[in-house]
């Protein structure tokens, strides 16, 4: 194995010289072997000056770096704008869990009322558009991150992970999720 691994990398280094520089290299070059038992030490040559301050050198280096490519030039795909939601409704719902329990907790101290019976009735006085309007606002990121998160058990069993399959899937995970929505909404 690392025989191997010496000998792609004699000629790996072999590929990339220009062709004057191969005979040199083969003759001042050191062993396969003496690479692999450690003898060996390739060196190279520095070229620093005394003038040339370090962090203006970094600073000049990272100037020619490439730049990374941005979202923007991506063009939106639902595994990328699903995964997204689901971390952002996961921690949607979970704060709203966290928040209702603490002012449950803390209502008596304040003199709220916060227990079933007095949320119940005051949904009650509500119109019918804002009922439904208020229900489909809190059930579409329970549902969608229901329904994508049993999508994810799903790819954990290494089922439905090719690329046309997490695309269908994804829509389908959207589609599941409006209706059930609008499902609960109208109960």
């Amino acid at each position: 194995m690392i025989s191997q691994k010496v000998a792609q990398q004699s000629l790996r280094r072999l590929a990339v010289q220009p062709p004057y520089a191969m005979r040199w290299s083969l003759m001042n070059s050191a062993s396969p072997a003496a690479v692999a038992m450690g003898r060996f030490m390739q060196t190279r040559q520095t070229s620093t000056s005394k003038t040339s301050d370090p962090t203006k050198l970094l600073a000049q280096q990272r100037l020619n770096r490439p730049v990374s490519p941005h979202l923007s030039i991506y063009r939106p795909q639902i595994t990328w704008i699903g995964s997204s939601f689901h971390r952002i409704t996961g921690f949607a719902l979970s704060g709203a869990l966290y928040l209702y329990a603490t002012a449950y907790l803390v209502s008596p101290l304040l003199g709220l009322h916060l227990e079933s019976a007095s949320i119940a009735a005051a949904f009650a006085t509500l119109p019918i558009a804002a009922k439904v309007i208020l229900k489909s606002t809190m059930a579409l990121p329970f549902t969608f991150h229901c329904m994508n998160g049993v999508r994810h058990l799903v790819w954990d069993l290494g089922k439905g992970i090719t690329n046309q399959q997490v695309i269908k899937s994804g829509w389908a995970v959207v589609g599941l999720s409006v209706l059930s929505a609008l499902a609960l909404a109208f109960l």
